[in-house]
């Protein structure tokens, strides 16, 4: 199994991206776009929800609403684009 570096903190930006930063230092921009014609993303297209994403307890992903959407630190890590 593979182990990935833990969210240290995230930030919404604009156009619906997160930046990322993992507990090794390096930051990822991670475009949460094509999620949105998923259900369970879709109340990420208003605005003021995409804003309040959280890095969940113990850095193993980020979350919206109390953990009802929520992305892992893999998937960060796997498809966000170093910056």
């Amino acid at each position: 199994m593979k182990v990935y570096p833990k969210v240290k903190t995230v930030k919404p930006q604009s156009d619906k991206r997160l930046l990322v930063t993992f507990d090794n230092g390096l930051r990822k921009l991670y475009d949460c776009k094509p999620l949105l014609t998923i259900d369970a993303f879709k109340p990420l297209q208003e605005e003021w929800m995409f804003k309040t994403v959280q890095r969940d307890a113990g850095g193993y992903g980020v979350s919206w609403c109390d953990e009802v959407v929520d992305l892992s630190e893999s998937e960060l890590w796997e498809n966000g684009q170093l910056v």
